[in-house]
C-alpha cells in the first residue's frame, strides 16, 4: 500500500545500505585516482631510463609528468573528501526523512571530465616527448 500524497517517507535499510555502497565506490574511486597519479608522476622517470638506455648523452628531467602526477593525488584526495561530504549530507537527509533526488551527481559529471581532459592531456605528451 502506497502511503498518502504529502506523508514523509521514511527511509529504511536499503537506504543505508544503497548510500554506504555508493559511499564505497566513490572511496574506491578516489584511490584509483591516487593510484594512478603515483604511475603518472612516476612515468617521467621510466621516460628517462629509456632515454639514458638508448643514447649516450644526459636526460631531460620531465617535471611535468610529477606536477600532472601530483595534481592526480590531490584530486582523488579531494574525490574522497567530496565523498565524504556527500555521504553525511545523504544519510542526514534519510534520517530526516528529506532526501530528494537531486538528479546527475555533479561530483561524478566532474571527475568523468577531468579524467577525460587527462586521458587527452597524456595523450597529447606522449606524442610531444618523443
Amino acid at each position: 500500500m502506497d502511503p498518502p500524497a504529502g506523508a514523509k517517507a521514511v527511509a529504511d535499510m536499503r537506504d543505508y545500505l544503497a548510500e554506504e555502497r555508493t559511499f564505497l565506490a566513490w572511496i574506491r574511486t578516489g584511490l584509483a585516482v591516487m593510484a594512478f597519479g603515483f604511475v603518472v608522476a612516476r612515468f617521467g622517470l621510466f621516460l628517462e631510463e629509456i632515454r639514458i638506455s638508448q643514447s649516450a648523452y644526459a636526460a631531460h628531467p620531465h617535471q611535468f609528468s610529477q606536477w600532472f602526477g601530483t595534481a592526480l593525488m590531490a584530486a582523488g584526495v579531494g574525490v574522497n573528501l567530496g565523498a565524504t561530504r556527500r555521504h553525511r549530507r545523504v544519510v542526514a537527509e534519510l534520517n530526516r526523512g528529506q532526501f530528494h533526488d537531486h538528479g546527475p551527481s555533479r561530483e561524478a559529471v566532474t571527475l568523468a571530465l577531468l579524467l577525460a581532459s587527462v586521458g587527452i592531456a597524456i595523450a597529447i605528451y606522449l606524442n610531444v616527448v618523443d
